[in-house]
C-alpha cells in the first residue's frame, strides 16, 4: 500500500469497511522512517494490521476523532514532537519556528510569545 488512508474515502478504496487502529497524531504525518508515527504505523501494517492516519485534528472539533469510527482494537494517540526547552522555564530561548506547511497557526501561537 503505497500511504496509509487518511480520509474515508481512502479506507474505502482501500476495501477497508473498518481500521484495526485509528492513530491519533499530533503533528503532521510523514510517511518517513525516520519519524517515529510513520514506524510505529508501517510496523502494524507489516503484522498484518489496518491503520488509519488523523493528522493535527482540532481538538475542539469532535469531528475528525469519529472520522473512521471505532477502530476494530484500538485509537492510538501520540501528542506529537515536543521540545524539552519550551517545556521548561528558561528566560533566554530562541524558538526558530519553520513553516512546514501545517494548518494548526503555530505562527499565531508563536507570535503570542
Amino acid at each position: 500500500m503505497p500511504f496509509l488512508p487518511i480520509t474515508l474515502e481512502e479506507m474505502k478504496e482501500y476495501g477497508w469497511e473498518q481500521p484495526d487502529f485509528v492513530y491519533i497524531i499530533g503533528d503532521a504525518y510523514i510517511d518517513h522512517p525516520s519519524f517515529g508515527p510513520a514506524i510505529i504505523s508501517r510496523t502494524l501494517e507489516n503484522f498484518g494490521y489496518k491503520v488509519a492516519i488523523v493528522s493535527q485534528p482540532d481538538i475542539n472539533d469532535p469531528k475528525p476523532f469519529k472520522l473512521f469510527g471505532r477502530p476494530r482494537l484500538a485509537f492510538l494517540v501520540s501528542s506529537g514532537n515536543i521540545d524539552s526547552l519550551v517545556n521548561q522555564t528558561l528566560k533566554n530561548v530562541e524558538i526558530i519556528l519553520i513553516d512546514d506547511g501545517s494548518p494548526d497557526n503555530s505562527g499565531t501561537l508563536c507570535d503570542l510569545y
